[in-house]
C-alpha cells in the first residue's frame, strides 16, 4: 500500500551521507519513494467522482441510441461534445489556478461542482439540443478541474516517482470507474424508471466528492517534494524545471517566479520537447475512437443483450487498475515515451481484433484488456512526461496546452468516426481509424521528443 513517508520531505539533507547508517538509510528511503498525501486525497475524490461519471456514461450510449433513437452521426455530435468541449476551458482553468499561486484547489473544486450540478438536469432533458448544452457544462466542469488537479499531483512528487505517483492516483480514478457500471446496471435491474434512478444516484454521489475535496485536500500548490540525496529522475537530466529561475544575490533567497500569463502558458510549446509531446499526443489523439463507440461495435459483434451494455466498461476498467501503477513505475524506469507508444500499439492491436472474423468468447475480454492497457500505459504517463519540461509555476497552465490538444483531437476523431459510421458502415470507420492510427504512430516515431526532461529556459 502506498503511504506518505514523512521523512522523504525534509530540507537541508545532505548531499552524501557521512555514514554507512545514512546511506543505508538513504537507500532504503529510496525503496519506499513515497506517494504524498496529496495524491492520495486527490485519488479518493477522483475514485468517487468516477462512480458519479461512469454511471451516466455506462448508459448514455444505450439511451441515445435506443431510448432516444439518434443517428451514429447525432451521437458522434454529441459523444465529441462530451470528449471534447473541456478543450475551450482547460487552458482557461489552467491559467486561473497559476495565476492565484494557491487557487488549484479552488479551480479544481469549481469544476468539480460544475459537473455535479448537471447530473440532474439529464432528468428533464429528452432531445438532442438540451443533452447537447448539459454535456458542454459538464465536459466544462472536467476542463476546469484537470489541469489543476494533475499539477497539484506533479507538485506533491519528485521527477523519479512522478510516473508511480500519476499511476496511483489513476489506478484509484479507475477503480471508480470500475464500480460506477456496477452501480448503474444494479439500479437498471431493481427499478422501474431506470435511467432517471442512474442519474439521480449519480448527483448524490457527485455531491459527496465534492465535499470529500473541500475537506481533506490541503488548499494552495503544494511544494515540491524533495528526497535526500535524490538527483533526476529517469526522464530528467537538467536543472528541474521545479526550481523556475532561482537568482541568488549574496546569499539571499530565491527571486519569485515570474506572474503567469496565458502568453507564457504558450510560450512554452517553443520548447521542442514539450512541442513535440504536444503535436504526438495531437496526432495519436485524431485517430483514437470513443470509448462509446468501442463499447457498441463491441455490442454488435456479439450481440450483447441491452441489458448487459453497461457491463462492457468494466472490462476496461479493470485493466486498466490492474496495470496502471506497474506501467507508472516502468515508465520511471524506461522512458515514459517509450510506455506512452507502447500503449498505441495496444489500442492498434485492440481495433484489429475487432477487425477479424473471429467470434471466439475470448474475444471480449481480448479487446476490454488491450483497451484498458492503452489507458493505464497513456493518461498518467503523458501527464508525468509533460511534466518535466514545464516550470511549476505555469505547471497547471503547462499542462493543461497539452490536455488541449488531445480534447479537440478526439473531439474532432468523434465527429468524423460517427459521420463515416453513418455513410460507409461501422466497419469502414473502423478500418479508416486503424490505418490512421498506425500512420499517425509512424509520425510520433519520428517526431517523438529526444532529450529527456530538459527544462525551458
Amino acid at each position: 500500500m502506498y503511504v506518505a513517508d514523512s521523512r522523504a520531505g525534509t530540507p537541508g539533507a545532505p548531499d552524501a551521507p557521512a555514514s554507512a547508517q545514512g546511506a543505508a538509510r538513504l537507500r532504503s528511503g529510496r525503496r519506499r519513494a513515497a506517494v504524498a498525501p496529496t495524491v492520495l486525497a486527490l485519488g479518493t475524490v477522483s475514485l468517487i467522482t468516477d462512480v458519479s461519471s461512469e454511471m451516466v456514461t455506462a448508459v448514455l450510449p444505450l439511451y441515445l441510441v435506443t431510448g432516444l433513437g439518434l443517428s451514429p452521426l447525432g451521437f458522434g455530435l454529441l459523444d465529441g461534445v462530451y470528449n471534447g468541449f473541456s478543450a475551450l476551458v482547460r487552458l482557461a482553468g489552467g491559467h486561473l489556478a497559476d495565476r492565484g499561486g494557491g487557487r488549484h484547489k479552488a479551480v479544481a473544486g469549481l469544476g468539480y461542482a460544475l459537473s455535479a450540478l448537471c447530473k440532474p438536469l439529464l432528468l428533464v432533458a429528452h432531445s438532442l439540443t438540451p443533452i447537447g448544452v448539459i454535456l458542454a457544462a459538464d465536459r466544462t466542469g472536467k476542463g476546469l478541474r484537470t489541469a489543476p488537479r494533475d499539477a497539484l499531483i506533479s507538485l506533491s512528487s519528485t521527477p523519479a516517482t512522478r510516473g508511480r505517483a500519476f499511476g496511483v492516483h489513476r489506478a484509484m480514478d479507475t477503480a471508480g470507474a470500475l464500480l460506477g457500471p456496477l452501480v448503474a446496471f444494479w439500479i437498471l435491474r431493481v427499478t422501474v424508471d431506470g435511467y432517471d434512478a442512474v442519474f439521480t444516484v449519480s448527483f448524490c454521489v457527485a455531491a459527496v466528492a465534492v465535499l470529500v475535496l473541500v475537506l481533506f485536500v490541503p488548499g494552495g500548490a503544494p511544494a515540491r517534494a524533495s528526497h535526500a540525496g535524490d538527483g533526476p529522475g529517469p526522464d530528467t537530466g537538467a536543472p528541474h524545471p521545479d526550481e523556475g529561475t532561482h537568482a541568488q544575490t549574496g546569499g539571499s533567497g530565491p527571486d519569485p517566479a515570474p506572474r503567469p500569463t496565458l502568453r507564457a502558458a504558450l510560450a512554452l510549446l517553443r520548447h521542442r520537447d514539450l512541442r513535440r509531446i504536444t503535436v504526438c499526443a495531437l496526432l495519436l489523439s485524431l485517430a483514437t475512437v470513443s470509448d462509446s463507440f468501442v463499447y457498441l461495435l463491441l455490442q454488435r459483434r456479439l450481440g450483447v443483450p441491452d441489458r448487459w451494455f453497461a457491463l462492457l466498461p468494466l472490462g476496461t476498467a479493470a485493466a486498466f487498475l490492474l496495470l496502471a501503477v506497474p506501467l507508472g513505475r516502468l515508465a520511471d524506469r524506461i522512458g515514459r515515451w517509450r510506455i506512452f507508444l507502447a500503449g498505441h500499439g495496444a489500442l492498434l492491436l485492440a481495433y484489429a481484433l475487432l477487425l477479424t472474423s473471429w467470434h471466439g468468447t475470448a474475444l471480449p475480454y481480448a479487446v476490454l484488456l488491450l483497451h484498458g492497457g492503452f489507458y493505464a500505459a497513456t493518461d498518467g504517463v503523458l501527464m508525468a512526461a509533460a511534466s518535466d519540461g514545464v516550470p511549476a509555476h505555469l505547471r497547471s497552465s503547462g499542462l493543461a496546452v497539452v490536455q488541449t490538444g488531445q480534447a479537440v483531437a478526439r473531439f474532432a476523431c468523434s465527429l468524423a468516426f460517427g459521420a463515416a459510421w453513418t455513410v460507409w458502415g461501422d466497419r469502414t470507420a473502423l478500418t479508416a481509424s486503424t490505418v490512421a492510427l498506425a500512420l499517425c504512430a509512424a509520425c510520433t516515431l519520428i517526431l517523438r521528443p529526444t532529450t529527456k526532461g530538459t527544462a525551458p529556459a
